[in-house]
């Protein structure tokens, strides 16, 4: 907050003097370099700031709107950047989870934690989009970042991967609403088909911590917000419970690169 702050006081202070000068006849550039403002004039360009914010608040929100905005696209760019270099870790790791097809030429990885109510929602969305996409890779990374709980579910979730039931016990305990614990990843695995105590023994596995250790590290180098996210091909990152048509609209991008 202190640097957005700060930062915004830079930009407006700029698009202030760049208007002062103008009318001066002396450009902001000429301005920032020759070094010549006098304390009166230092004085008068933090009347005109002052002024100008009293006259028109939309000017700091439109300020702040663009910072945001500036910020957002350079940290996508860094973070596809970040996943283009490490195509491997983050499409084509052995521990990776792929639903779909997994020779597609689509590829679309999502970061999710079991216990957010917006990878909930997007769950049907994704499998109608697995259903529809004969081409679409949809390579799934668990990270559990709302605390104990979603540790214990990301734990089990990985450990039922070792089953070879991944899709049911994540349907299965993703739909459950009962309180979190052991008792309800029991429940969710006897639905979904599984050996219960084998699932809770290979939660604790040095293979299940190695795949979510991995997976946070992953979400950390991209500087991950949120979940559910996701990194369409290499071209486009989208956080947040995106609607069905943008996903649709996302992947329809993707086929043009392929």
């Amino acid at each position: 907050m202190q640097k957005l702050t700060s930062s915004f006081y830079r930009l407006a202070a700029s698009g202030t003097l760049a208007a002062l000068f103008a009318l001066g006849g002396q450009t902001a550039a000429q301005a920032a370099t020759d070094g010549s403002f006098t304390p009166a004039q230092r004085a008068e360009i933090v009347s005109i700031v002052r002024n100008a914010l009293k006259t028109d608040p939309s000017i700091l929100t439109d300020a702040v709107a663009a910072m945001q905005n500036k910020a957002s696209e350079q940290k996508a760019s860094s973070a596809l950047e970040v996943v283009r270099r490490n195509k491997a870790q983050f499409g084509g790791s052995t521990t990776d989870i792929v639903l779909g097809n997994p020779h597609g030429t689509l590829s679309v990885v999502e970061f999710y934690d079991p216990r957010c109510p917006y990878c909930r929602k997007v769950l049907p969305d994704l499998d109608a989009l697995v259903a529809a996409e004969p081409e679409l890779r949809l390579v799934e990374k668990v990270i559990p970042v709302l605390g104990p709980n979603s540790v214990l579910d990301s734990q089990a979730i990985v450990a039922a991967g070792l089953q070879n039931a991944y899709k049911p016990f994540q349907q299965a305990l993703m739909a459950d609403t009962s309180a979190p614990g052991l008792d309800r990843i029991r429940h969710a695995a006897t639905q979904a088909g599984l050996d219960a105590d084998r699932l809770v023994k290979d939660m604790k596995s040095p293979a299940v911590a190695a795949v979510l250790a991995q997976n946070v590290a992953l979400a950390r180098s991209i500087d991950l917000d949120g979940t559910p996210t996701f990194i369409i091909g290499e071209q486009q990152i989208i956080p947040g419970a995106v609607s069905m048509e943008d996903l649709k609209a996302a992947v329809e991008k993707l086929k043009t690169t392929h």
